[in-house]
């Protein structure tokens, strides 16, 4: 899983992390140059120093040793000299011992053979180890001091830089709050949010007025489609009085009163979605959800075209819920729908019990694993046939999240078909 920070936590990390290192690695170079120079410098005056001693060992001058401890032998009296220093060659080199209370010590030996003198020089490095460590010891300090200057710079200059960006942020929440879009881009200067603010006003520009058209489209079509919907109601209505109809004619003109009011509910719902508005019924009522399944199941009735389908409600109790009849009509009437659809002979329940509805069919089933599917726009199911564009569940998904409800779909375990479910819990 991908780790989420801030921005603003990510430049103060970098930042500190960029001073730590730099100045860590400026410590580490100049630790290491010292050491270098130190002992290229020792080196060179052990043999300056060995050489000398040696000159004026046979020139018989006076020799005095101050900090650099010295000893001159024959190739006679060798023997007499440390035994450690014995077969040493001329040079200098590095001779580690330890003293009679345990403690250890460096020792750099110059050693000059000549003309079968031989002269050494012993100098203790081990007496520099304290100002070595003094030196790593302030080297470290130098760096933590730094690594915490680099912290909080980083979070005075990560502050100063992401201002602009929190300023836009909050004014783009503003707008939210508000409801009404204002221009962003006067408020920021000529940089690189500037530009980002522009494209923002642009993009809220075109964005409103794609909303404006399409909230338009929809007023428009509600308008000029609720009339003549009006209109067949109310012939339907005056012709179902008249006395002369026969019982065929009387059930068509029943059919399409309710093929009236299912595009009129199916109107209202598609309103409902196309502004994200959640409408609840008249105050103080509920629409039953037994009630609305059993309409739906009446209007359904003539898709079974002759199957031998069995269509039965069963109620355990009275289920209510805080929306408009026309918005679970609609849920309803697509899960139904598909159900007399896509089953051929059987059974379809319609079961209303504990918060919930379920549609349970005879049908061919689904695949668990398209389950999710069938409910995206434009998806149908491997059994359809037909005309359908596939926008029936995906219409049902989005008023059961409009109004809180979870709708799903699944196979029947035990024989073949498949459950739908509406949970209002």
């Amino acid at each position: 899983m991908r780790s989420r920070r801030k921005l603003r936590f990510r430049l103060v990390v970098t930042f500190t992390l960029f001073g730590f290192g730099l100045s860590a690695l400026f410590a580490y170079a100049a630790i290491n140059i010292r050491a270098r120079v130190e002992e290229q410098l020792i080196n060179s005056a052990l043999r300056d120093e060995v050489d000398s001693l040696n000159e004026k060992v046979r020139a018989k001058e006076p020799i005095s040793f101050e900090i650099i401890k010295g000893a001159t032998f024959s190739d006679r009296t060798i023997y007499k000299a440390p035994l450690p220093w014995q077969a040493l060659d001329s040079g200098v080199h590095d001779i580690y011992e330890t003293d009679k209370d345990g403690k250890g010590h460096h020792y750099k030996v110059a050693v000059r053979r000549k003309d079968g003198i031989i002269s050494f020089l012993q100098f203790d490095v081990s007496r520099d180890e304290l100002g070595k460590r003094q030196l790593l010891t302030s080297v470290v300090a130098a760096v933590f001091l730094f690594g915490l200057f680099s912290l909080v710079l980083g979070v005075w200059l990560s502050s100063r830089v992401l201002r602009p960006v929190t300023d836009l942020a909050r004014r783009l929440r503003d707008f939210r709050r508000v409801g009404k879009a204002e221009a962003l881009a006067p408020h920021f200067a000529d940089d690189e949010v500037g530009e980002l603010a522009v494209a923002l006003d642009e993009y809220a520009t075109r964005l409103t007025s794609v909303v404006e058209r399409d909230r338009e489209f929809n007023s428009d079509v509600s308008h000029e489609l609720r009339t003549p919907l009006a209109v067949i109601a109310s012939t339907t209505e005056l012709l179902q009085g008249s006395p002369d109809l026969t019982d065929k004619l009387r059930e068509r003109l029943k059919r399409i009163e309710r093929a009236s009011r299912q595009a009129t509910e199916l109107i209202e719902a598609l309103l409902l979605l196309s502004r994200a508005e959640r409408r609840g019924p008249t105050r103080g009522e509920t629409t039953d959800v037994a009630k609305v399944a059993s309409d739906v199941i009446e209007s359904q009735r003539p898709q079974m075209g002759g199957k031998p389908i069995d269509i039965e409600l069963v109620s355990d109790g009275t289920v209510s819920v805080n929306a408009p009849a026309s918005v679970l009509s609609v849920a309803l009437t697509n899960l139904i729908g598909n159900a007399i659809k896509y089953t051929m002979e059987g059974k379809v329940t319609v079961r209303v019990t504990d918060g919930r509805i379920d549609v349970i069919d005879t049908g061919p089933g689904i695949k668990p694993e398209d389950a999710e599917k069938l409910f995206q726009r434009g998806i149908r199911g491997e059994s359809a046939t037909g005309g359908g564009a596939g926008l029936g569940l995906a219409i049902v998904r989005r008023l059961c999240d409009l109004y809180g409800w979870d709708v799903s779909l699944r196979p029947r375990p035990e024989m073949a078909g498949a459950i739908s479910t509406i949970d209002f819990r």
